[in-house]
């Protein structure tokens, strides 16, 4: 079954319309993602009323945005509406006439069910256990800390980054001193208040389009390796050295800052400053980024009614996995037989000490057999290239950067002078981590070649030591013609890993 929702988020600083597709096989997919800053709270006047052009601006988005949806055959569309009209004297009025004009019904969530679907979001892709979640929206700020992925404390703060430019900005440049010192001022005392607040000393976990263009920005000055910001990590430092960046950056020199978005240029150091001062009141371990938010959270609720079981917290990376198999249609049984020859080869190189690694290098090792050359769906010349492209490109959720590309090596091996070549991108990994990354990738490689013909003719595979040479006696079951071949082609990446000679019997099972 399948199921097609709608989102808009109606923000103080931007509107947006995300489409999603849910499938039980393929799990949640963006079907397309549009925004179009909006600065909504520039609207509110003093009295907190919302100006008619700010009202007829909201309306024309709408309208182009349903028209978008009818391409999708989406006809189910939530919108939704923070602190911007949340704050609005005229919210009724407001709601009314989108009502009347564009058969929207508009739903006004409040600061703490805003920072309950950002948490939703976070803990159903990120694999922090316990964490400190913010979104800077344009008017609001909320702030979510959780314990073994359950929400214990929340709060929505009066500003964002569109409230904090009015406050401290206006007619000063974007990196006034004075204004600067002032907006740091008042965040460190809002912050403070929170009694909860202060030492918690677990990661932060941030959303929303300011965390994610201070991800881009840093990804960019350094020249990260692969894409995406969802999981990207940055420490105290990284923060400053944005910071620095932005305010020593003349305000007509901005757009050249790659990674910072047009629309955001002028807001930014506000965001900065909070995420500072978050990240010295809370004593955070690490900043790390979240592409999933309120809009996700509120879709992953609302397909919840229809299907229970469709998200599951602690299973982030396995089902993630799972998903992107299906996108490059790795079949089930042949995946879950790749896995299941490879631990067995593995633990009986264990049984003879010619291998030893940690649990997790084993746990990747077993998931890089499961979607191992992947990338075969695009072009099965240039297999080995896809598959590590692809996969250390793709947003997987619940695995950290490095092990993603871990995963992606592995998945991809094929020889020695491609996994250097691969790995030597990144810079990532020392002489000791390649060497592991080598055996490993072996062990894929003879594994695959051992249900090469997509059979499962392998019953039962151990290693004997026979007269000082190592024979691998494998049972079969069926036809092994493709099988004997290919093992015979590559027993080389087992004999390098037991630096000795290795002969291979087949036995009918």
């Amino acid at each position: 079954m399948m199921k097609r929702i709608g989102l808009v988020d109606i923000g103080s600083n931007t509107v947006r319309l995300v489409l999603f597709e849910y499938d039980e096989e393929t799990g949640l997919k963006e079907l397309q993602n549009i925004k179009t800053p909006a600065r909504l709270a520039w609207y509110l006047d003093e009295d907190k009323v919302m100006a008619e052009e700010g009202i007829d601006n909201l309306i024309s988005i709408l309208k182009s945005f349903q028209l978008i949806s009818e391409k999708y055959s989406v006809k189910e569309i939530h919108p939704v509406a923070t602190a911007a009209i949340r704050q609005s004297v005229n919210v009724d009025d407001i709601l009314e006439r989108v009502k009347s004009e564009v058969g929207m019904e508009i739903k006004v969530i409040t600061g703490r069910e805003e920072a309950f679907y950002g948490y939703h979001a976070v803990v159903h892709t990120i694999s922090n256990m316990d964490g400190l979640i913010i979104d800077i929206g344009g008017g609001s700020t909320e702030l979510t800390y959780f314990e073994n992925k359950e929400l214990i404390h929340s709060v929505s703060l009066p500003f964002g980054v569109v409230t904090l430019k009015s406050m401290f900005f206006d007619d000063k440049k974007h990196n006034d001193e004075e204004a600067l010192e002032e907006t740091e001022k008042y965040v460190k005392k809002q912050l403070k208040s929170i009694k909860w607040l202060s030492k918690r000393k677990v990661p932060i976990l941030a959303i929303g389009g300011s965390a994610r263009n201070i991800a881009r920005i840093h990804q960019s000055s350094t020249n990260y390796p692969i894409a995406g910001v969802h999981g990207y990590s940055m420490d105290r430092n990284d923060l400053q050295d944005v910071y620095d960046l932005l305010e020593n950056t003349k305000e007509d020199n901005l757009d050249d800052i790659d990674g910072l978005s047009k629309d955001r240029s002028d807001i930014i150091l506000p965001s900065t400053i909070v995420f500072k001062s978050l990240y010295d009141i809370s004593r955070a371990q690490e900043f790390k980024f979240s592409r999933q938010g309120i809009r996700e959270g509120l879709a992953m609720s609302m397909i919840t009614r229809d299907y229970p079981a469709a998200f599951n917290k602690y299973h982030i990376f396995r089902d993630s996995l799972k998903e992107l198999a299906s996108d490059f249609q790795i079949d089930f049984e042949e995946g879950k037989k790749r896995q299941e020859i490879t631990e067995r080869l593995y633990h009986e190189l264990e049984r003879y000490d010619f291998i030893s690694i940690s649990r997790h290098e084993k746990y990747l090792m077993k998931n890089a057999a499961y979607i191992f050359y992947l990338g075969s769906f695009i072009d099965r010349d240039a297999t080995s290239q896809h598959t590590y492209y692809l996969i250390s490109n793709s947003n997987i959720n619940g695995i950290v950067h490095r092990d993603r590309v871990k995963l992606a090596l592995l998945a991809s091996f094929k020889n020695k002078t491609l996994l250097k070549f691969f790995a030597d991108e990144s810079g990532w990994f020392n002489s000791e981590e390649m060497s592991i990354l080598m055996k490993l990738g072996s062990i894929l490689k003879f594994a695959n070649a051992l249900n090469i013909s997509n059979t499962s003719i392998v019953e039962d595979l151990y290693l004997d030591d026979e007269e000082d040479d190592m024979t691998l006696t494998i049972k079969y079951k069926g036809d092994p013609i493709a099988e004997e071949y290919q093992a015979a082609r590559q027993k080389k990446h087992i004999e390098k890993i037991m630096d000795g000679h290795l002969e291979i019997k087949f036995i009918e099972a």
